[in-house]
């Protein structure tokens, strides 16, 4: 669902395409403690940070794993959020906070399971 989008972008009104590249471990990459997921946004390169700690803190609170397609899921939420809310102000870099990514976590998942099987 997340992985290949369309968002209306809040300031220009443009209709823009998002897709799903690549999953990266930013220990290495960047030297930070997260997961970046990489989209093009009408082929412009756009990466969405995911902190470690929140991995931790939903395994705490629910038992249960983030998985790589629910990273992705929750970049992409975010990314769409953004767009829309006039919040992708066209940076290339985007960072959420711990209890950002578990808010776009449940939304994501609220979504996908809204969508008819």
């Amino acid at each position: 669902m997340f992985e290949n989008f369309h968002a209306t972008d809040r300031w220009s009104k443009r209709q823009v395409h998002c897709v799903y590249q690549a999953t990266i471990v930013a220990i290495a990459t960047r030297h930070a403690d997260a997961v970046d997921i990489k989209f093009l946004v009408d082929g412009r390169r756009v990466w969405v940070a995911l902190p470690h700690p929140a991995w931790v803190e939903y395994k705490k609170r629910t038992g249960k794993a983030i998985t790589d397609s629910l990273a992705v899921g929750i970049a992409g939420h975010y990314l769409k959020t953004a767009l829309e809310s006039g919040e992708g102000s066209g940076s290339e870099m985007y960072s959420l906070t711990v209890e950002e990514t578990l808010a776009h976590l449940e939304a994501a998942v609220a979504e996908m399971q809204a969508q008819p099987a």
